[in-house]
């Protein structure tokens, strides 16, 4: 790619603003890594657009014959064939919808064809979407050499966007609210370069976390996708061995990094318990190290609720200052979950706290 389209690639934000204000005019492509929430779009588009409802395409699986097949019982009645177009293209729905079409680039080239109507006249088999639907698509970086192509015709319709890579700081904004183990995101925030782009990497020997189509045989890596999966398997290691849950690392985020994890997890097992917060928060044990007193206010920040945040604020003060700055900061972001948010920013000892450390705070969060 060139240097401006790298220089003027989008972040997820970005590209979901983008399809949400003109994706009824024209159909975008969002170009991107693997594993980096390109399908996870579409559940964000459709917090944006609560009227729409969502449709979710996967060509990779659909051959020309899915696309629409003829009615004859129409034929009969009618004196003409009419085709029954497929359920995932949203168009026999009453009211606007928000299509994605998932790895486009994928696609048979003949499906390709066939979805030039679809995707810019928003209608095939005789049958047309609300004028406000809205459709767009999705596909990797061609230099990651997934067999993601497109001619130029194809290209010249649509708009294709590329996409930035999940940074370290948004994928550890993510996991706070949606459960992601503390001990990976402890991880990640030692290591912001598992969140590296393998064209900023030309040795592959430089970065052996991230994926990289000159390390043949480095056939697992971490993406913010794999560390997912490795986390939900993490949830579950108090009913297994560490030899099983590390292999279990190794055939998810590859060799590199779940070995490096498993040193947090070993870590995150030696913290204070949250039950120990709460009963005791003035004598519950004190992380000795940045790495583990990080891994408590994440855990914290995933998990708090109302009826032990007075407790956890005589903890939190016992904690090193950047510790508590980190957890005000956590709170006051704007991706944090809104209930946790009201519930914090409203209790009476996080009011009083903040009033006397409100240099804690960030300018920007």
């Amino acid at each position: 790619m060139t240097s401006a389209t790298n220089m003027y690639a989008l972040t997820l934000e970005q590209t979901v603003n983008l399809i949400v204000t003109t994706g009824h005019l024209t159909t975008h492509l969002a170009q991107g890594r693997m594993g980096n929430a390109k399908s996870a779009m579409l559940k964000m588009v459709g917090a944006r657009l609560p009227k729409h409802k969502l449709v979710y395409f996967d060509a990779t699986t659909k051959s020309l014959g899915d696309l629409a097949l003829p009615s004859f019982a129409a034929a009969e009645t009618d004196g003409y064939v009419k085709m029954v177009t497929h359920e995932e293209l949203g168009l026999h729905l009453d009211g606007p919808v928000a299509v994605m079409i998932d790895e486009y680039g994928k696609a048979q080239g003949e499906v390709k064809n066939a979805l030039t109507l679809f995707m810019n006249e928003r209608k095939m088999g005789g049958r047309e979407l609300h004028p406000d639907s809205i459709i767009f698509a999705t596909t990797n970086l061609g230099g990651e050499g997934l067999g993601d192509t497109m001619k130029a015709h194809h290209r010249n319709r649509i708009t294709v966007i590329k996409m930035k890579g999940v940074s370290a700081v948004e994928y550890i904004e993510w996991g706070v609210n949606n459960d992601v183990d503390p001990a990976m995101l402890g991880w990640v925030r030692d290591n912001p370069h598992c969140c590296d782009s393998f064209e900023d990497v030309p040795n592959p020997e430089d970065n052996q976390l991230i994926f990289h189509p000159k390390a043949i045989a480095r056939t697992a890596f971490w993406t913010p996708r794999s560390g997912e999966k490795f986390s939900h398997i993490l949830k579950q290691r108090h009913l297994l061995d560490d030899v099983t849950v590390t292999a279990a690392g190794i055939g998810t985020v590859g060799e590199r990094a779940a070995l490096e994890i498993m040193a947090y997890v070993t870590m995150t097992d030696q913290l204070p318990t949250r039950q120990s917060i709460m009963d005791d928060p003035a004598n519950a044990k004190i992380p000795t190290s940045a790495a583990a007193m990080c891994m408590v206010i994440y855990r914290t920040l995933g998990s708090v609720e109302r009826d032990w945040i007075d407790a956890w604020m005589i903890y939190m003060q016992r904690l090193s200052a950047e510790a508590q700055g980190m957890f005000a900061n956590g709170v006051r972001s704007k991706t944090y979950n809104p209930k946790r948010q009201s519930m914090v920013m409203t209790n009476a000892a996080f009011t009083k706290w903040a009033q006397t450390n409100h240099h804690m705070f960030s300018a920007d969060v």
